[in-house]
């Protein structure tokens, strides 16, 4: 980045919000002497930053001061119109209409020569989306009373029940084609990790009379696991009798891009050899049964190595199927 350009990304980060040196290095991948260097000179080309000391201290840029409309470049052009054509994809947002109006509005803001330039990287660039069918007509209300920190109330449609829930949403984002909640939950006494087309109604609710703020918990449990006991506990499994479980498993190309896209299993991922990867870490005992099923269906691409229940545990559906199997070729024969 060309350091006229830095100087430019530092007033326009400064007009939105306070920054620390450290924070504008970390984002600019420049050093944060470069980064005091820079708001040195722009102190003295009369900008208006001023300093913020303490703790919490950091650099802003004086309230009303601002700039004349920006041109943007080829990369920041191509970053914008990459993002907003990932979000086409998705079945239904709370802004159908707007993300494709967007669209037009920046390509008619960028000079003919940018355009030349990003056309045909966009033909070969994309963000990929799964394809899914579904409609989120609550997720804008579910946004609003995100974002004011509200308790709502939402019949949900899980894979095991149909109920009202009392939530306290703390994030929604999209991914896997889907757009998904982070919320306490009263029922569960947890937080969990909610998909919002299943839900049929949101409404503002009170909150529960001995409700209490929601601690943050690093790993929300995955919609749509059944509370309780893990199945496998039934044998008494040592394994078991704690919070936790080590999970250490072997996977194949394939296995790995399944397992990749688990947004916390992912990053546990290691490449030990050539289309060969191992997956190492703890999950809670809550996820289990979850993790059964993930390694018995990629089969031959997953060997777990530890611990040895879980094995015993996929060993014991793949002789279920295999009865179901023979018992439908034996009906067929007769």
């Amino acid at each position: 980045m060309k350091r006229s350009d830095r100087l430019m990304a530092i007033v326009l980060a400064l007009g939105q919000r306070q920054e620390t040196a450290a924070s504008l290095a970390d984002k600019l991948e420049v050093s944060r002497r470069t980064i005091l260097r820079d708001i040195q000179s722009l102190t003295e080309l009369g900008v208006p930053v001023y300093a913020l000391n303490g703790i919490k201290g950091g650099y802003r840029l004086m309230e009303g001061y601002t700039l004349p409309p920006l041109q943007l470049d080829t990369n920041e052009a191509l970053t914008l119109l990459l993002a907003l054509d990932s979000m086409t994809a998705y079945a239904d947002t709370p802004f159908n209409k707007e993300r494709w109006t967007v669209m037009d509005k920046v390509k008619s803001i960028l000079s003919p020569d940018t355009l030349d330039k990003i056309a045909p990287l966009l033909k070969h660039m994309t963000v990929e989306v799964p394809r899914r069918s579904y409609t989120v007509p609550h997720l804008s209300r579910l946004m609003e009373l995100t974002a004011q920190a509200k308790w709502v109330s939402v019949f949900y449609r899980s894979q095991s029940h149909q109920r009202t829930l009392l939530i306290r949403p703390q994030k929604i984002y999209a991914a896997h084609g889907f757009w998904y909640c982070e919320a306490y939950s009263c029922i569960h006494q947890e937080e969990r990790l909610l998909r919002v087309d299943r839900m049929s109604q949101v409404e503002e609710a009170e909150p529960p009379t001995d409700a209490q703020e929601p601690e943050r918990e690093p790993e929300p449990k995955r919609e749509g696991k059944q509370s309780g006991e893990p199945a496998a506990c039934k044998r008494n499994s040592p394994v078991l009798a704690h919070a936790s479980f080590t999970l250490k498993v072997k996977l194949s190309y394939r296995g790995m891009l399944e397992v990749e896209r688990d947004e916390h299993l992912g990053e546990k991922l290691v490449m030990i050899a050539e289309d060969e990867w191992l997956l190492e870490g703890e999950l809670p005992v809550s996820e289990w049964d979850w993790a059964v099923r993930l390694f018995y269906f990629l089969g031959k691409d997953a060997q777990i190595i530890t611990p040895a229940e879980m094995g015993e545990a996929i060993a014991d559906k793949a002789r279920e199927t295999l009865r179901l199997y023979s018992k439908n070729e034996k009906e067929n024969k007769s």
